[in-house]
């Protein structure tokens, strides 16, 4: 069962969502979207929340409203966090999540600590929790099918940036070819290498010796 809540309108149309259990997170770890940031109450159990931002977004884009959404969540679904003022949210893009054969069900590391920032949360607010709620929606998803047909589209779409920039190229190559073919046929009616009317008079030829001279 996976969890999901509609940040704050005015925010512009964000999806945060977070699994019912360690189980669900083990799988929102796995099969998560380049677009997804996840959200954790530092040093302390809580839900695994995840952002999923808009294509081409980073988590630099994240508004302070929607990041304030994310940090109440996390905190609101903390035992221990819920209970205690000025708690910190860590957060990070998902592909910096690290995952090793040794770690428990549900429990992640950073492949790059630089890339985790800290959010201070001094306590609960209620408005913002009762206004997330208010949206939440249950869904049993096969985030795996999900995954896939991410990884296709972005297959499909890879290779049709491909055949464009071919098709480009070609283009580009029959235009070069055109305009040296243009530049090599003027080479040939350059003034010097033609023959007018009034020099073929002033040669004195007659018109059989011309004709024999073409010929």
């Amino acid at each position: 069962m996976v969890f999901y809540f509609k940040a704050r309108p005015d925010a512009g149309d964000y999806t945060i969502f977070m699994g019912l259990d360690k189980f669900e997170n083990e799988e929102l770890i796995k099969y998560g979207f380049p677009e997804d940031v996840w959200f954790h109450v530092d040093k302390m159990s809580s839900a695994h929340v995840y952002l999923r931002l808009h294509r081409g977004q980073s988590f630099d884009d994240i508004s302070e409203g929607v990041l304030e959404d994310c940090a109440q969540l996390v905190k609101a679904n903390s035992i221990q966090g819920n209970k205690v003022n000025n708690v910190d949210v860590v957060y990070t893009p998902w592909s910096n999540l690290k995952k090793t054969a040794s770690m428990d069900v549900g429990q992640v590391g950073f492949h790059n600590s630089k890339m985790v920032r800290t959010i201070r949360v001094e306590k609960r607010v209620n408005e913002i929790v009762n206004r997330l709620n208010k949206t939440k929606v249950e869904r049993t998803p096969d985030l795996r099918a999900e995954r896939e047909a991410v990884n296709a589209a972005e297959r499909a779409e890879r290779k049709q940036h491909l055949r464009e920039k071919k098709k480009r190229e070609e283009i580009d190559r029959l235009e070069k070819e055109r305009q040296a073919e243009m530049r090599s046929y003027k080479g040939l009616m350059v003034t010097d290498k033609m023959t007018s009317n009034k020099d073929i008079a002033s040669s004195n030829k007659s018109l059989q010796e011309l004709e024999d001279d073409f010929m």
